[in-house]
């Protein structure tokens, strides 16, 4: 029988509030994008939710079509649930979204109030759960009004499905609207959920300030760049990786001799600074107060305990900060 570490809130500087909302999510969130499927290893994924719980990690965050294949990755977090973590719902976030396609037909994605309240009830279904802590529109819908979306996501709290609403990637004109939409339905928007690393920085114009100035906390996915911002394609690409087995999001040909120049680089200074290009790179997205948490996704305990290791130096100087956007600018 699974128990939890008992120091697992040893760390109370570990949790930082989101937004202006009353619920503080811890700096290291983890993302069962990968590796949670039905055709991954159960006993690796049970081992990474439970020591990711061990080590203070509160936050779970999944959506209808992880997998693969579809909604195989809500099924294997549920059957954790039912056989670990059940007993300490409470202590848990448990998010999910809906916005990419999921079934055939004209129902089965984008953002139709029918379509988001019939995914996240398929969703609750595939976990076991009454409700989510956290229910995000996935992209925003070009065909919908956008008060149509955002009134699913208020229905679904207002039903009890859902405790917060939260959008993901959205530019930063539709993230003001979806907040005002949103605000005055009297459900606020708790989160946002934008890709942010340093190799991808589009955040950083107007979004990260859209989000501070309406009081919405920041969750950034990839932050570690889908695995570039490691080391572990600096001899090659092992056949184990996500680049040697799963090319859909990251293939060998994007592991360019010019990526690899600059992340050596910034692997020297993380080494400098004490800590491995991974936990800099966390710190690095983390260094912004809007940003809540850095999401992370893993293939073994290794890499959970590595990422939760980012938050033992979160600060920079400004000379090490100058010398990323140096190496950044080639």
């Amino acid at each position: 029988m699974y128990a939890p570490a008992a120091d697992r809130y040893q760390y109370p500087d570990f949790y930082r509030r989101c937004g202006r909302s009353g619920l503080r999510l811890p700096l290291i969130s983890l993302g069962l994008w990968h590796n949670f499927g039905a055709h991954d290893s159960y006993p690796n994924a049970r081992a990474i939710a439970c020591r990711a719980f061990d080590l203070g990690i509160t936050h779970f965050d999944l959506a209808n079509n992880y997998g693969p294949p579809d909604g195989s990755a809500e099924v294997t977090f549920g059957r954790i649930l039912c056989e670990d973590l059940g007993p300490w719902r409470d202590e848990l976030i448990i998010s999910t979204k809906a916005g990419y396609y999921m079934w055939p037909g004209p129902y089965g994605e984008w953002g139709s109030r029918k379509y988001l309240l019939a995914s996240l009830d398929q969703s609750l279904k595939r976990m076991g759960l009454d409700y989510v802590d956290i229910f995000y529109h996935h992209r925003p819908d070009p065909n919908t009004p956008l008060e149509e979306s955002m009134g699913a996501l208020d229905h679904a709290v207002r039903r009890g499905k859902a405790l917060y609403a939260g959008i993901s990637n959205y530019p930063a004109a539709e993230t003001v609207r979806a907040a005002k939409i949103l605000r005055e339905l009297g459900t606020p928007c708790l989160i946002h959920q934008p890709r942010y690393s340093m190799l991808d920085r589009w955040v950083e114009p107007e979004l990260l300030g859209t989000l501070a100035q309406e009081g919405i906390g920041g969750i950034v996915f990839s932050p570690l760049a889908k695995g570039l911002l490691t080391d572990r394609y600096f001899q090659g690409v092992p056949t184990d990786s996500r680049a040697g087995h799963d090319p859909r999001f990251l293939r060998p040909e994007h592991i360019t001799d010019t990526v690899l120049a600059k992340t050596k680089q910034l692997n020297d200074l993380a080494l400098a600074r004490g800590q491995t290009l991974a936990q800099m790179a966390l710190a690095w997205v983390l260094r912004h107060p809007t940003v809540t948490s850095a999401l992370i996704g893993a293939s073994r305990v290794s890499q959970v305990e590595d990422c939760v290791g980012a938050t033992r130096n979160l600060k920079f100087t400004g000379e090490e900060l100058a010398r990323i956007e140096q190496i950044l600018a080639g």
